[in-house]
């Protein structure tokens, strides 16, 4: 069992920074390639972000390429999601979530991931 929980969310003006964190506990983090994922409101969950197990290896969404950044730290068993420019259709609760992969790979898919987080808010005011 992983255990994952979330911090950082909460109300933003648009166009600022704010950081997701995710802790990890229960097993090696280093042997899970870690995801983001968003759901609004009466919308489905949504790829937003994944990172490989090393951290080397990483792959954004569309929508938010260039603004949205995933990174890793295994010695914390720690996975952020750095988001900046942020835009009232940011608003969502956000997920991390872990997969059990091979070293380089990615996964996209929600039902790609075994462990899942609570949840956090994150709300854009425009």
């Amino acid at each position: 069992q992983v255990q994952l929980v979330e911090s950082g969310g909460g109300l933003v003006q648009a166009g600022g920074p704010l950081r997701l964190s995710c802790a990890a506990s229960g097993r090696t983090f280093s042997n899970y390639a870690m995801g983001w994922f968003r759901q609004a409101p009466g919308t489905e969950r949504e790829f937003v972000a994944a990172i490989t197990r090393s951290g080397v290896g990483r792959y954004h969404a569309d929508s938010v390429k260039g603004r949205f950044t995933i990174s890793r730290e295994n010695a914390k068993n720690t996975v952020y999601r750095q988001m900046n420019s942020l835009k009232p259709e940011d608003t969502a609760d956000y997920y991390c979530a872990a997969a059990t992969t091979r070293p380089t790979e990615l996964r996209f898919g929600a039902r790609c991931y075994e462990y899942w987080g609570q949840g956090t808010q994150v709300t854009v005011s425009s």
